[in-house]
């Protein structure tokens, strides 16, 4: 019988993971001996970095999309399917669509992140988002008919994917509405849930200065409880009220379902060793990106890097060899601070990020690597 990887979702991580293993453990797997199997419930492949750009009517949906047998190694089995149920003592997962169970050797969790405005009375029925196709693309229209009034960014839930993007959210809409001529018609508010306006602080060090410049209001220690959608206000916690005309929320963030009736952790998330990415609560699973408690942000970057390292370890045990790759916590990311200009960090769990001066060749190299993304995604970048 052949050893059976199955890496459970088709997002960065895991497109990246099984082109990595297609790669390492070819000799194996053209001889049958190794079977690697990517399960994703979307026949596409969805890189979300570009729903940020859609309100401002710089991308479209399907510049975000593509077909992932396309992106995937022939070598993988790719299966467009539901896990409903994943059992780490038989090491069986469930398919929707399928009447017997799989069976692995090994598991990798890449399940990412999900949106969970429910959990905020209101939110749904009365904040629009850029974290999902929909969301960004009612948020575009919404933006278009604005012409006065209160905008406000609030983030709601963290962790959140992209942790960086509601900044970049403020200051592409302080640069789109002043070129529109319209920015001293439109009050900008930021909230954030702690008392400063990023997790991270050294990020927020850097980001503060430039929101007092422009004249974006700051609220910290803004815990949103609840919103009313025909009063048009969010009230916090701590009992602070806000009115507002278009309400831009980054709702609470979720694992899958799945993944917490597994008991592999909580909300969705798996508990794992944040240098081996090996599962706390099961044997021979692993998790990466998103899905993972590393402590790092829920990034792309992130799920490149640890994918890498997944795929070194699952190499040397197929092989019956110690693994011994780990991950650093390495981190990278651009930040827009505007239309025309951009920063970069990087980072990872010794080493604290240090925003580099913002500048539009900055700009220019992410919208170079949002177009060649698709190489990261196929392995080749």
């Amino acid at each position: 019988m052949p050893e059976e990887i199955a890496i459970l979702g088709g997002g960065t991580g895991g497109t990246v993971l099984a082109n990595n293993l297609a790669e390492r453990l070819a000799p194996e797997i053209d001889a049958g001996d190794v079977e690697v199997t990517l399960i994703n419930d979307d026949p596409d492949h969805v890189y979300k970095p570009v729903w940020l750009y859609i309100p401002f009517g710089q991308r479209e949906p399907a510049d975000g999309r593509r077909p992932l047998r396309d992106l995937v190694d022939d070598r993988i089995d790719l299966a467009v399917d539901r896990v409903t149920e994943i059992d780490t003592e038989e090491k069986e997962l469930a398919l929707r669509d399928a009447t017997v169970p799989l069976g692995y050797d090994h598991l990798v969790v890449a399940t990412g992140s999900t949106l969970a405005d429910d959990e905020i009375p209101g939110l749904a029925e009365g904040g629009h988002d850029y974290y999902s196709q929909s969301g960004a693309l009612d948020m575009r229209d919404e933006l278009l008919s604005m012409t006065e009034g209160h905008l406000v960014l609030s983030v709601v839930g963290t962790p959140h994917m992209c942790p960086a993007a509601p900044l970049e959210f403020v200051f592409m809409a302080d640069d789109w509405f002043r070129q529109r001529g319209l920015r001293d018609d439109i009050e900008i508010t930021y909230t954030y849930p702690i008392n400063r306006v990023h997790g991270n602080p050294h990020i927020a060090e850097w980001a503060a200065p430039i929101m007092a410049d422009r004249d974006i209001n700051v609220e910290t220690f803004f815990n949103a409880e609840s919103v009313d959608p025909d009063a048009k206000t969010i009230t916090s916690m701590e009992g602070t009220e806000l009115d507002y005309d278009l309400l831009a929320a980054i709702p609470p963030h979720r694992g899958v379902d799945v993944v917490e009736a597994a008991d592999l952790g909580d909300r969705g998330w798996v508990d794992v060793d944040k240098h081996t990415l090996e599962a706390e609560r099961a044997e021979d699973v692993y998790a990466l990106g998103d899905a993972a408690t590393t402590g790092v942000p829920k990034a792309g970057s992130v799920a490149h890097y640890q994918a890498g390292v997944v795929a070194q370890r699952l190499e040397s045990e197929v092989r019956g060899r110690p693994a011994t790759a780990t991950y650093d916590g390495k981190t990278l990311c651009f930040i827009e601070t505007g239309t025309d200009a951009a920063s970069f960090v990087e980072f990872d769990y010794e080493n604290p990020p240090s925003p580099a001066p913002p500048s539009e060749k900055l700009h220019w190299s992410k919208l170079a690597y949002n177009e060649s993304y698709w190489l990261t995604a196929r392995g080749l970048l």
